[in-house]
């Protein structure tokens, strides 16, 4: 399947030509782009596209790793006897290394390759996910999981920056291409952990395999993912820069600075408590709880569409309706009924909606706001300020559940839904209206 999907999206650096072959295209430059570059020459279609698979294989597993903690929170918390608050901070901390790890990683970009990058990342967060189980204490464990944001940090700056300047005609759908693999990662995993949890009657079990994986695929990546593939910069190289800021402090990209600021502390607070709501607040059965999880990732499988949105539309109509979206499901996550078709409809809708549309095309439109040569700026940008903000969004949600009478009480969670999902999409849907789309790159 996502063979198939790279290849719909698949074009040569800066719109290229396509000579077909025997058996394989040879991607040619335009005339007026000069000699082709020796990626170019080297590079044949199919591949390219396998290679591109691949990566998204690990993106997918990055994914993962990202709601494992969220899912085996209840778990945790009983096991070592943490609050729930805490357990809450516990869940999307990763995001502080995320935030903190997203500029860096930009500026890393331009000393050394992307694929060393990529590597260093997943070797990172693959290495924290399996030390978390040795870590006993909240502290301990609270540095564990910063750093493997960090690690998800590297990987997701080059996944954007790669699929946002290779495939230049259709930016938000190859960062739809990345966020699909988000999907099946977000679908997969709180699977895998239940079986993994059932089988073995620990958490850790789930954690030591997710980490283990990860070191295997780096080894994948340094066998079959060429540089002529991983480092091509034709586009920002050869590409005329058609608008965009030549600078990260300008109007599009402070207020976009802003809507991710917004959605991180929307989307993680989600992300974060939600299973907890589910497992401690609607009293589901683990295997209940991740089956209604899990939808989330099936939601997010719609990222490539959610992208030709954004290619096709006004930014100030994609992003100011999605959030309108996500306000009106938050409300009903609390508020409807509390059966498992319903809410697993909510969450996958939520997906298509939170994910799928708002976070491609944030990070598609931070990007869009700058002039080419700053693509991976303005991808590091997006890392930083969403993640940034996600890394509390967990630790104020569990916060207001547990000021306003536990979570055990519906109505303390009906609060927090309304406080940090409703009012705050509300306030993005009004900010994204401030956006100046004609001055974005075209």
């Amino acid at each position: 399947m996502k063979t198939r999907l790279a290849a719909r999206l698949f074009s040569g650096p800066d719109g290229s030509l396509r000579r077909k072959g025997k058996g394989k295209q040879i991607l040619t430059q335009a005339s007026t782009t000069g000699s082709i570059p020796a990626q170019d020459q080297s590079g044949t279609r199919v591949s390219a596209i396998a290679m591109y698979c691949v990566l998204l294989l690990a993106y997918a597993l990055m994914a993962g790793d990202r709601f494992l903690f969220p899912f085996l929170g209840p778990d945790i918390r009983r096991d070592l006897g943490f609050s729930v608050a805490d357990t809450g901070l516990l869940s999307t901390i990763f995001t502080l290394g995320l935030g903190i790890g997203g500029l860096p990683t930009g500026f890393l970009l331009s000393r050394f390759s992307r694929k060393l990058v990529l590597q260093t990342g997943i070797i990172i967060f693959s290495a924290g996910t399996a030390l978390t189980v040795v870590m006993t204490g909240f502290w301990s464990m609270l540095i564990c999981l910063a750093l493997t944001g960090i690690g998800m940090a590297m990987m997701a700056t080059v996944m954007f920056a790669l699929a946002a300047s290779y495939f230049v005609g259709h930016r938000g759908a190859a960062v739809g291409s990345v966020n699909f693999c988000y999907g099946i990662g977000g679908f997969l995993a709180p699977n895998l952990a239940r079986m993994l949890l059932g089988t073995y009657k620990s958490w850790h079990a789930p954690m030591i395999a997710f980490g283990l994986f990860g070191f295997l695929l780096v080894g994948v990546i340094a066998l079959t993912v060429r540089s002529w593939f991983s480092e091509t910069r034709g586009v920002t190289a050869a590409r005329k820069d058609l608008g965009g800021a030549p600078s990260l402090l300008n109007r599009n990209t402070v207020i976009l600075t802003f809507l991710s600021i917004i959605h991180g502390l929307i989307l993680y607070g989600f992300l974060g408590m939600y299973p907890t709501f589910l497992r401690e607040g609607l009293h589901y059965a683990p295997k209940n709880a991740a089956f209604v999880y899990s939808f989330f990732g099936m939601g997010a499988l719609l990222s490539i569409a959610g992208g030709f949105l954004g290619d096709r539309f006004s930014p100030k109509v994609v992003l100011g309706g999605a959030f309108l979206g996500t306000a009106v499901l938050g409300y009903l996550f609390f508020h409807g009924p509390s059966s498992v078709a319903v809410q697993a409809t909510l969450t996958c809708a939520y997906g298509a909606v939170a994910s799928a549309t708002l976070y491609v095309n944030l990070a598609g439109y931070h990007v869009k706001a700058l002039r080419a040569n700053l693509a991976s700026r303005g991808s590091g940008m997006f890392v930083t300020t969403l993640y940034g903000s996600s890394a509390v969004a967990g630790y104020l949600m569990g916060g207001i559940v547990s000021h306003a009478g536990g979570i055990a009480s519906l109505a303390a969670w009906m609060m927090a839904g309304n406080i940090q999902i409703v009012l705050f999409s509300i306030f993005g849907a009004i900010l994204a209206t401030a956006l100046r789309p004609d001055q974005m790159s075209r």
